[in-house]
């Protein structure tokens, strides 16, 4: 059963987020609809979630220029010297 939900929020976030639900092909009830599951079910820690993705839930970004490269080079000499 579908209840109606009034919520106040900031002109430009209903706009990007009408923009966002459009080009996701979704409407913004169900994309909020979606979240709000998503939020409160129930989660089974059986597994570990991944930085990358609680990076993304948390609303932190990663760098666009991010040189994963380099980076797992680096991470990669740590671990050598580390067990040696």
């Amino acid at each position: 059963m579908d209840t109606k939900l009034t919520l106040k929020l900031n002109d430009n976030v209903i706009e990007r987020a009408k923009k966002y639900a459009s080009n996701k092909k979704t409407s913004l009830s169900r994309l909020i609809e979606n979240y709000l599951d998503s939020l409160t079910r129930e989660q089974n820690d059986d597994f570990e979630i991944s930085p990358f993705v609680k990076s993304i839930s948390s609303g932190k970004s990663i760098p666009v220029d991010a040189d994963y490269k380099t980076a797992r080079e680096e991470y990669i000499d740590f671990l050598d010297k580390k067990y040696q």
